[in-house]
Parts: C-alpha cells; sequence; structure tokens
C-alpha cells in the first residue's frame, strides 16, 4: 500500500507542478492508454507525460 500511494501523490505533486488537473489527467489516461500499442511504439508513452504538450493543453485546470 506505501509504494502505491506514494505513485499516486507524486503524480498528483507532478501535476501541480506542470499546472494540469490531476482528476483530467487520470482519466485520459485510463480512457487512453488501454487503446494504444505501447508494445510496438514504446515512444507513444512521451505523449502522456505530465509535461507533454498535449497533456499540458488538454487538461488545464477550471478557471473560476
Amino acid at each position: 500500500g506505501g509504494k502505491a500511494n506514494a505513485i499516486y501523490l507524486s503524480l498528483v505533486e507532478t501535476c501541480k507542478a506542470n499546472k494540469i488537473d490531476f482528476r483530467q489527467y487520470l482519466e485520459k489516461l485510463i480512457t487512453e492508454l488501454p487503446g494504444l500499442d505501447l508494445i510496438q511504439n514504446p515512444n507513444l508513452i512521451r505523449d502522456y507525460l505530465p509535461w507533454s504538450e498535449k497533456i499540458v493543453q488538454s487538461c488545464q485546470p477550471l478557471k473560476i
């Protein structure tokens, strides 16, 4: 449990540092990653890192 919690909190803090919405980011990962062929194209994972341009543009926090 401790390792899983450390991974989770690391993702949360990385999202904060990159000014992206964690909930949107997690939803994007859960919905899109299973459909990718990461075995044949491992470089695709770069598009899903919290600092990638694709993620920064699509997971902006809501401005109220």
